[in-house]
């Protein structure tokens, strides 16, 4: 935790997350453009911030993509901020979020991850696969919500979303399914259940559209990724 406050107190870091949050998967030539900074200098603050696990890297062909992780601040949030006290803070954070200008949207590309979060567990990669495999954990981890499948590739991945709901096929896949390794399979479009999440049609036929490319979830559960 000390490795994540050191990496924030500088400002240029700041700003190189806050571009990050703008857009995931940027190259550290983007990231440099109209910094006014040395190319080497902003080389070394993502070292830190890849240090401190708040960027995350992943290679394209010859470049190193980067990424915002979040998991992190979530961890030093999760420690001060109490479970009911979270409410209150997205009240009153949501106002000034509204007020300040329109939510930032980040380009779609087809060819990178949209985003790249990352999380260390100290247990081994078999009992990491299990847990995101068993039914069990899955209905404490997701709160009584969350996936349902036997886990071999080309089954579905049924999907509940309330607690209180039932099973449901949206079209799911897994993709891959490498026990003590890798589990990934595809994400669900938006359906019928998600248009009282939006304040009009219009909006809801929007989304629906710009999330019609086929997306998926990766896991990696082996060291290093």
């Amino acid at each position: 935790m000390d490795a994540v406050f050191r990496a924030l107190a500088d400002a240029s870091r700041r700003r190189l997350l806050d571009r990050l949050h703008v857009r995931g998967g940027q190259s550290l030539r983007e990231l440099g453009e109209g910094l006014g900074t040395s190319r080497q200098a902003v080389s070394k603050h993502l070292t830190v911030l890849e240090e401190a696990r708040l960027v995350t890297a992943v290679r394209r062909g010859r470049e190193k993509l980067h990424y915002l992780n979040p998991v992190p601040i979530h961890e030093v949030a999760d420690r001060w901020i109490g479970r009911y006290e979270r409410g209150r803070m997205a009240a009153l954070t949501q106002p000034k979020r509204s007020l300040e200008g329109p939510a930032m949207k980040a380009k779609d590309v087809m060819d990178k991850p949209e985003f790249v979060y990352v999380i260390y567990i100290q247990a081994t990669p078999e009992e990491i696969y299990r847990a995101l495999t068993d039914p069990a954990f899955i209905r404490i981890y997701m709160g009584g919500t969350g996936p349902e499948s036997d886990w071999k590739v080309g089954s579905p991945v049924r999907w509940k979303s309330t607690p209180d709901g039932e099973f449901e096929e949206l079209g799911q896949r897994v993709l891959e399914a490498e026990p003590g390794r890798r589990l990934s399979y595809t994400w669900h479009t938006l359906q019928p259940m998600h248009r009282a999440l939006f304040d009009s049609d219009e909006e809801f036929a929007k989304a629906c559209e710009e999330r019609s490319t086929r997306r998926t979830v990766s896991r990696w559960c082996g060291p290093g990724g």
